[in-house]
């Protein structure tokens, strides 16, 4: 068995999000860590908002601190695969950059893991900024149904309906600890030798779905997927990519980004539907999803294609 140095690597990529970044990692930092050692490893995407120069200042200041520079963004799925390459740690937390973790973030999720052989990736309770949980971390796969209705918003209609939020789990209570089919990977803790087993992250995924791709095959592995709200974080969803209104002064992101982010997230359907659900439905219905993924897609890009 192979012995690591660390207990746990904390994974981040980041993309022109210094502002975030730095809050982050200080929240990071300061949060207790776990006793047999922490390593955090830095992945930046080709930033030009001064992220490198803060990264550098940081890397003098914790020697725990990894940052590996690419030269050009690479997406998210492969800049976290080169992170846990470079990784010596028994677990890994895939960590988005705009989040800010609080005292027990990752210690408590850490404990849970350890008494729990079975699971294979836990997750927390994030806040979005205006207190309201974020719950797209906490979900069910993107069946047909549950597909139809999140773009029709029928979801939204009946947030507590089993029937008509399969997506969500809107009829789950997110007090208490139970089993998820998907977490984000805004906050993501799984064992290290798993994520290995079972294919890293898929990198034909640029951004957006490769979450959901790696959850899939946590549970086709037999491992359980926990959602644990006894600890929470915030979380500034969108904030790297520009495309939520909400966090639009935090953003750092070009119209050329936000275009090819916009796009990339409706290819993760696409991707989803085709690697796991062409054998699985009839032709049919697979390709009526698909399509009115790709209308709504379209209508997406356009919509920031024609913004400032």
């Amino acid at each position: 068995m192979k012995k690591y140095k660390y207990d746990l690597a904390v994974i981040i990529v980041n993309y022109n999000t210094k502002q975030l970044l730095e809050d982050c990692l200080s929240s990071v930092f300061k949060a207790d860590q776990p006793k047999d050692g922490l390593q955090v490893i830095v992945v930046d995407n080709g930033s030009k908002d001064g992220s490198l120069e803060l990264l550098a200042r940081m890397e003098k200041k914790y020697p725990n601190l990894l940052v590996i520079a690419n030269s050009e963004n690479l997406g998210f799925a492969k800049a976290n695969n080169i992170g846990v390459d470079s990784s010596d740690a028994k677990h890994i937390l895939f960590l988005n950059s705009d989040t800010v973790v609080k005292r027990y973030s990752l210690v408590k999720p850490r404990k849970f893991l350890k008494d729990h052989p079975k699971v294979g990736a836990v997750t927390i309770k994030l806040f979005l900024k205006d207190g309201s949980i974020d719950y797209d971390n906490h979900r069910g796969f993107p069946t047909p149904w549950a597909a139809l209705t999140k773009f029709s918003g029928l979801s939204t209609l009946f947030p507590k309906s089993t029937f008509f939020n399969s997506y969500h789990l809107g009829h789950r209570g997110l007090d208490r600890i139970h089993q998820i089919p998907v977490a984000a990977g805004s906050y993501m803790m799984m064992p290290t030798k798993l994520f290995h087993q079972i294919g890293m992250w898929d990198e034909t995924y640029f951004f957006y779905g490769e979450d959901i791709d790696l959850c899939y095959r946590i549970n086709q592995a037999g491992y359980k997927i926990i959602y644990y709200p006894k600890v929470s974080t915030l979380h500034l969803r969108g904030a790297s990519s520009g495309l939520r209104k909400e966090n639009a002064k935090t953003a750092v992101s070009s119209k050329a980004n936000r275009l090819k982010v916009a796009k990339a997230s409706t290819d993760a359907w696409r991707i989803f539907y085709k690697k796991f659900y062409s054998d699985k439905y009839p032709f049919i219905v697979t390709a009526t999803v698909v399509t009115g993924i790709t209308i709504l897609g379209n209508i997406r890009v356009l919509k920031h294609r024609l913004t400032k």
